[in-house]
């Protein structure tokens, strides 16, 4: 089969490899859609363990099914996340899934810019479901970024009518806006660096779009009620960003880090502010299998729009292009490779 080796953002190629052979408890799927995420050009990280098939958000047709298998069989349309938890360790337990071992560790192979992926019995059991027949095989990719956003949200403790100010208008910065929408949202406030974005942000529900050289915390309060956003979510590893967070935050806020920075990246922050305002700091990353669960409904139900968000549909062949675009981050927001196309 062929599959897209990564070596580094600029060296993307279509490769031979054999299709992988599954056991007993796991499951062939053929990839019919993958989205190129954010953190799949964060060549910092990625290059370490380059070579490799990347593609995690991923969803396809059943072809084989190991022996023990009951809950699904062959032709079966799905979408499936590639971290899964334990559900019995002490951070499981506790809500804490993103830390869990078992999910730093759990993952299909080879990843979904592939043409078949093998999935193994721990993601089959609890990583695995069912595509409903009005969800299309593209928008089942966003089913796990979007299980990601709505892990973030709750821990932030998004409620009804708080004001929201997403910085960094990429495609998590989008699904934040959508699903705070969907969620009941007040105002939302859209910050980004690139004009295109910001386009795509008012169409996405962001009641205002401000560039990012502009004074924002100027801004939100002239257009919320003279105060300052109650939920920030940083949706960039940009440290100007982060500096920014705590510029807009609202006393009693949250402040979302939604994006990683580069390893050993330092930031500046005032305790005393912090203190004084009563503001939070939290971080988010993946998501459970009950928020993926949930993702899936949403889109289903189209309170969450994900196909409006796709702008470039590619075979296999085209993944390097794919990369390309997405690094560059110009005039691209949603990325999904093909592979049988």
């Amino acid at each position: 089969m062929r599959v897209a080796m990564y070596y580094n953002n600029r060296d993307v190629r279509i490769e031979e490899m054999q299709t992988p052979h599954i056991g007993p408890g796991e499951l062939l799927v053929k990839v019919m859609a993958s989205g190129i995420c954010g953190s799949d050009v964060m060549e910092w990280y990625r290059i370490k363990k380059a070579p490799l098939v990347l593609g995690h958000e991923i969803a396809g047709e059943i072809v084989a099914v190991g022996e023990g298998v009951k809950r699904f069989k062959t032709g079966d349309r799905v979408t499936v996340a590639h971290h899964v938890p334990c559900n019995t360790c002490h951070y499981c337990l506790n809500g804490h899934y993103s830390v869990c071992e078992t999910l730093r560790t759990t993952n299909f192979s080879p990843g979904g810019f592939s043409e078949y992926t093998r999935i193994p019995q721990i993601n089959v059991d609890r990583g695995t479901f069912i595509l409903p027949e009005e969800v299309s095989y593209e928008e089942g990719t966003f089913a796990e970024p979007l299980a990601c956003t709505l892990l973030g949200q709750r821990k932030a403790g998004l409620q009804p009518g708080h004001s929201v100010l997403v910085i960094g208008s990429g495609i998590s910065g989008l699904l934040h806006i959508q699903l705070a929408r969907a969620l009941g949202a007040g105002s939302i406030f859209a910050v980004d660096i690139s004009e295109y974005r910001l386009k795509i942000a008012r169409q996405a529900g962001a009641d205002f779009a401000i560039h990012a050289k502009e004074n924002v915390p100027d801004y939100l309060r002239k257009n919320n009620n003279g105060r300052l956003a109650d939920i920030v979510i940083v949706c960039t590893g940009a440290t100007p960003a982060v500096q920014q967070a705590f510029n807009t935050v609202d006393r009693g806020g949250t402040i979302l880090l939604f994006a990683p920075t580069e390893p050993n990246v330092a930031t500046p922050m005032n305790l005393w502010d912090l203190w004084r305002n009563c503001n939070s700091v939290i971080m988010s990353y993946a998501g459970p299998p009950d928020d993926t669960a949930r993702s899936i409904e949403l889109i289903r139900a189209g309170r969450v729009k994900v196909k409006e968000l796709i702008t470039h549909r590619l075979g296999l062949a085209e993944t390097a292009s794919g990369f390309k675009m997405v690094a560059e981050a110009k005039e691209s927001i949603k990325v999904i490779i093909e592979p049988h196309r």
